[in-house]
């Protein structure tokens, strides 16, 4: 319990150590790609796998008895933020394999490490975890139709239909559904109880294992379009700035207390780089910028994480907002 609690405290430490190194790998050994690239799947499909034990299928029913804050969480992430996206992506090079990755990423609510945030920041964790099943099974099923809406008659060419498939299938749905057995197990078992115990200190490390396979043996190959890359980092800021007023004002339409705000704006700003990154491996030749252009993201969320734990409870949200009243809606407790 103490390990994963430090390492819960220190992790955006251990994730600096791990792009460092990985940066280090990529440009001095650029040869050692060929060889990191294989471990890229089985680390992720473990890193997913010690991730969904964090989240509570097995109380899956809880997260909708606080139907008010499962609404305001479902319409930020996919009703207001795919708006925002769209805006937003209109200031992106229309190359198609940055533009993919960025939709990919941007339109897919975090499940993991936003609990960790929201926690450090006072929010109310324990709502959000209760709500992140939820969140994981609508954006699996969104994001497709999202692909389609926003990107139209390049989604078939964009996304072969083999190599995307047996992506989900092995990289996510199979972690996920072990993930479930798992608690499942732990429910009803000592023995599974202890297992999953003992896996809780995994994801921190995982993450920074996987930040360092991924970069090291990508960045040898997307090295000369640097600058293309680099373009996306003003959209993610902007992302980061944007969404966590926007959060704001939602909190104060829903009436909601201060913990369940700052949940509110955390979630509505945290995107889920880990779950998406595996379908951006898996994307044709031709797009090998959109793998780079998620984890470029996971890089400028952490620092704005980093911020954020401060700025929200200092500023944002120091206390629960005042209601807002809508034409038709009468102001209550």
């Amino acid at each position: 319990m103490e390990t994963r609690a430090w390492l819960r405290r220190h992790q955006v430490a251990v994730y600096a150590v791990a792009v460092a190194l990985a940066i280090g790998v990529g440009i001095g050994r650029p040869g050692s790609a060929s060889s990191i690239e294989p471990v890229i799947d089985p680390v992720l499909a473990v890193l997913l796998y010690v991730t969904f034990l964090e989240i509570p299928f097995v109380r899956l029913r809880r997260a909708v008895t606080n139907g008010r804050f499962l609404a305001a969480a479902l319409g930020m992430n996919f009703l207001v933020a795919p708006v925002v996206v769209w805006v937003l992506i209109r200031f992106l090079p229309q190359e198609p394999a940055i533009l993919v990755g960025a939709f990919m990423v941007l339109l897919t609510p975090c499940i993991d490490y936003v609990i960790t945030f929201t926690d450090l920041a006072g929010g109310d964790a324990e709502q959000l975890t209760a709500t992140t099943p939820a969140l994981m099974l609508v954006q699996l099923l969104l994001l497709p139709a999202y692909l389609w809406l926003f990107m139209g008659a390049d989604v078939p060419a964009v996304i072969e239909a083999g190599p995307f498939v047996e992506a989900f299938v092995l990289i996510i749905a199979l972690p996920l559904t072990l993930a479930w057995l798992t608690e499942a197990w732990a429910a009803r078992s000592s023995t599974g109880e202890s297992w999953q115990e003992r896996l809780g200190w995994l994801p921190v490390p995982m993450m920074g294992a996987t930040l360092f396979v991924v970069i090291a043996s990508q960045l040898p190959r997307v090295r000369d379009a640097i600058g293309q890359i680099a373009a996306v980092v003003p959209v993610y800021v902007a992302f980061i700035l944007v969404m966590p007023v926007l959060g704001r004002l939602a909190a104060g339409l829903f009436r909601m207390d201060v913990g369940e705000s700052r949940a509110l704006v955390f979630t509505s700003v945290t995107r889920n780089s880990l779950v998406v990154l595996p379908l951006a491996l898996a994307l044709p030749a031709g797009y090998e910028l959109a793998p780079a252009v998620v984890v470029t993201q996971t890089l400028v969320e952490l620092t704005g994480m980093v911020a954020l734990t401060r700025v929200v409870p200092a500023w944002l949200l120091p206390e629960s907002p005042d209601p807002i009243s809508l034409p038709g809606l009468t102001r209550g407790d």
